[in-house]
């Protein structure tokens, strides 16, 4: 028996759709991952070994070989622990196949069976919005996968409760949308005395959507010009919210939805690139 689990693999923001094979053969014990793994996949195996352990299962004393299709695709990160763990459990026959057949899976394990955060939930609950299918992501992001629309999130704490909701004994709320509170706590362009020139150009490129370079020496006020920027903004609308949290999301650096590039800034999600340049008399 070959069971298959849906994942996505990361390029850029753009999530690309992975079909992940397990396959339970008779032959001497191994665990074996294939489909250009790089080495946080390959050491998934020390990781879901040790999760199911934990909930008291352990693998069988066969050959074991996971697939990550498409085999061409490099395929990164320790979102992987979470859809190999459900693969076996798959074809362990612990779960249905026709319920997780609607469902991708990203997530890494802990060893003792805790699901942990994870880069880029947000693509991958797009891309399942996608294909139609729902997604299991862990506890701690299913506010971020809810942003993706009208799709169904399972956010368990561990690998025992997802067990346990599809066994009937546990039933896993559809997580809510979060909303990054605005407190006002911003940078304010006000704060800065003189630089007229200065400040004028960054009136005009937030007025007018246009990009902006600082040169100058150390000192000059650059970054403090910079980190003012995003105040004078005008807030973001649901489309560039959305695009700029899928960035920090594959950035792995979520801290719930911003409407105004003042919160993003202050949620690390408004990056201001500073190239240092030797100055010269």
């Amino acid at each position: 028996m070959v069971a298959h689990v849906g994942t996505v693999a990361f390029q850029g923001i753009e999530a690309l759709a992975v079909d992940l094979q397990v396959q339970l053969a008779s032959g001497l014990p191994a665990f074996t991952i294939v489909g250009l793994p790089d080495k946080a996949v390959a050491e998934s195996r020390e990781r879901v070994r040790g999760a199911l352990g934990a909930i008291g299962l352990a693998l069988p004393p066969k050959r074991i070989t996971v697939n990550l299709a498409p085999a061409d695709l490099p395929k990164e990160g320790s979102h992987y622990d979470l859809p190999i763990a459900i693969g076996l459990l798959l074809a362990m026959d612990v779960l249905p196949v026709d319920e997780l057949a609607e469902y991708n899976a990203v997530g890494e394990l802990s060893l003792d069976g805790a699901l942990t955060p994870v880069a880029g939930v947000l693509p991958a609950a797009m891309a399942a919005q996608g294909m139609a299918r729902g997604l299991i992501c862990p506890l701690q992001q299913g506010g971020e996968a809810a942003w993706a629309g009208e799709l169904a999130v399972l956010a368990p704490a561990n690998l025992l409760a997802l067990i346990n909701h599809f066994k009937g004994s546990q039933v896993l709320p559809q997580p809510a949308p979060e909303l990054a509170e605005e407190d006002g706590r911003h940078l304010d362009l006000a704060d800065i005395k003189g630089q007229e020139s200065a400040r004028r150009a960054l009136e005009v490129a937030a007025a007018g959507g246009h990009n902006m370079l600082l040169i100058g020496p150390p000192g000059s006020g650059k970054s403090m010009l910079a980190e003012r920027l995003p105040g004078i903004l005008p807030p973001l609308d649901a489309g560039e919210a959305l695009e700029v949290s899928m960035i920090a999301s594959v950035a792995g650096r979520w801290a719930k939805i911003s409407s105004t590039a003042a919160a993003c800034a202050a949620n690390g999600r408004f990056a201001i690139p500073i190239i240092p340049r030797p100055w010269r008399r």
